[in-house]
C-alpha cells in the first residue's frame, strides 16, 4: 500500500474541509491563517490609515499655526512698538523767533509744524482738523491746545511738548482741551473698544445668514438681511457709546448713520466674496481684516500715531475708514468725513457688484443641469 503526505490528505466526515496539521496560506495582498481543527479563516486587521502622509499633514498644520500666531503678533505688536507721532500736523503761534526755535527743535519726521497768527486761529485750525493740536507761546507761559477725540496719544505727546518748552523757558504750561470725549469717558475707552464689534458687525450676519439660508437661491434674501442688519446693529452700538459709556455727548443720528455705513462696507464684501468663492473667499477677507484691518484701524490712537505706510494702508481698509468717519461725525461735526466716506463707498460698491455676478453664474449652472436632464 502506497503512502501519501499527511498534509495533503483531506477527510470529509463533517462536511468541512479538515486538514491534519496546520497550513499557512499567504496571499499576495495580505495574510490569512487557516486553522485545521475548525476550518475557519481569521483575517488580519487592515493597516491604520495615515502613516507618513498623515504625519506630514500634522506637521504642516503645526508649522502653519505657529506662523499665523507669529504673524498675528507682528500685525498687532509692530505698529504699536513703532508708534509715535509720524508727520503729525502741529500748530504753533507766538513771536517769530520763538516759533522758529520750536521748528528747529522738533524732529521733522514726527511733527509737521504750521504757524498761525494767534491762539484763536490755532483753535479754529484744530476744529477744522488742519492740525491735531497746537502750542501758543507767550511771554508769561505756554498754552497747550489738544484734541483728544482726534487721538489720545497724540494729545498726550503735545502736552509733553508744551510742558518741556515751559520748563525750558521757566514759565507755566496751561492745557486747553479743544475737542474732547464725553465727560463720562474722557480717555475714549469706549471708542478704543469698538474695533471688534465693528469687525464682527460685518462678519457675523453674512456667516449666520449663510447657515440659516444657504445656497444661491437665497442670495437676494441674504443681501437684504445684510443691508437691514447694519442700521439696526449700529443703532445699538451708538446707544452704548452715547448713553452707557458716555464716550459721545451728541451727534447721535450722524454717528449712527456713519457706523451703519461702516458695517455695511464690511458686510457687503464678505457677502460678495462668499457668493463667488464660497467659504474660501469669506475666510480670506476675514483673515485680512483680522491681521491688517484691526491693528491698523487707528481706532484707539488716531492715524498719525502709526508709521506712515501702515497708517495709509489702514485708512484704505474698511475698519480704518469707519473709525475715521466715526471721529469726524461724533466729535468734529462731519469735518474730514469725505475721504473715509469715499473709501467705504468703494468697498460697498465692490461687494455689491459681486452679487449679480454670482447670481448669473448660478443661473447658468442651473440651466446647464436642466439641459443635461
Amino acid at each position: 500500500m502506497s503512502t501519501t503526505d499527511a498534509t495533503a490528505a483531506p477527510t470529509g466526515n463533517t462536511g468541512n474541509t479538515e486538514v491534519t496539521g496546520t497550513a499557512d496560506v499567504t496571499a499576495s495582498t495580505g495574510t490569512a491563517d487557516v486553522t485545521a481543527s475548525t476550518g475557519t479563516t481569521a483575517a488580519t486587521p487592515p493597516p491604520v490609515p495615515g502613516g507618513t502622509k498623515g504625519t506630514r499633514r500634522i506637521a504642516a498644520v503645526v508649522v502653519g499655526l505657529a506662523a499665523a500666531i507669529t504673524l498675528l503678533l507682528c500685525a498687532f505688536g509692530l505698529p504699536s512698538a513703532h508708534g509715535g507721532p509720524h508727520h503729525a500736523p502741529l500748530g504753533v503761534s507766538g513771536p517769530r523767533q520763538a516759533v522758529a526755535a520750536v521748528q528747529e527743535r522738533l524732529p521733522q519726521e514726527q511733527w509737521d509744524v504750521r504757524t498761525y497768527a494767534n491762539a484763536h486761529a490755532l483753535t479754529e485750525a484744530i476744529h477744522d482738523r488742519d492740525v491735531v493740536g497746537g502750542l501758543a507761546l507767550g511771554a508769561d507761559g505756554v498754552d497747550v491746545y489738544t484734541a483728544s477725540a482726534g487721538g489720545q496719544q497724540i494729545s498726550t505727546a503735545i502736552s509733553g511738548l508744551g510742558t518741556g518748552l515751559a520748563d525750558q523757558r521757566h514759565v507755566k504750561a496751561t492745557t486747553h482741551e479743544v475737542v474732547g470725549f464725553g465727560a463720562d469717558d474722557p480717555h475714549g475707552t469706549g471708542l478704543g473698544s469698538l474695533a471688534l464689534p465693528l469687525m464682527f458687525g460685518g462678519i457675523l450676519p453674512v456667516l449666520i445668514l449663510a447657515l440659516v439660508a444657504p445656497g444661491a437661491a437665497t442670495l437676494r434674501a441674504r443681501l437684504g438681511g445684510v443691508i437691514a442688519f447694519a442700521p439696526v446693529a449700529a443703532a445699538g452700538v451708538t446707544a452704548v457709546l452715547h448713553f452707557a459709556t458716555g464716550t459721545i455727548d451728541g451727534e447721535y443720528v450722524r454717528t449712527w448713520l456713519g457706523l451703519a455705513f461702516g458695517m455695511l462696507a464690511l458686510g457687503l464684501p464678505f457677502l460678495g466674496l462668499q457668493s463667488l468663492f464660497g467659504q474660501r473667499g469669506f475666510l480670506g477677507l476675514a483673515v485680512a481684516m483680522m491681521f491688517l484691518g484691526n491693528p491698523l484701524s487707528g481706532l484707539a490712537t488716531g492715524p498719525y500715531w502709526l508709521p506712515d505706510g501702515w497708517s495709509t494702508l489702514g485708512q484704505l481698509l474698511p475698519m480704518g475708514a469707519a473709525g475715521s468717519l466715526l471721529r469726524a461725525d461724533a466729535f468734529f461735526h462731519g469735518t474730514g468725513a469725505g475721504a473715509p466716506l469715499a473709501v467705504l463707498g468703494a468697498w460697498s460698491a465692490a461687494g455689491l457688484a459681486m452679487v449679480p455676478v454670482a447670481l448669473r453664474r448660478a443661473g447658468r449652472g442651473e440651466g446647464a443641469r436642466v439641459v443635461r436632464g
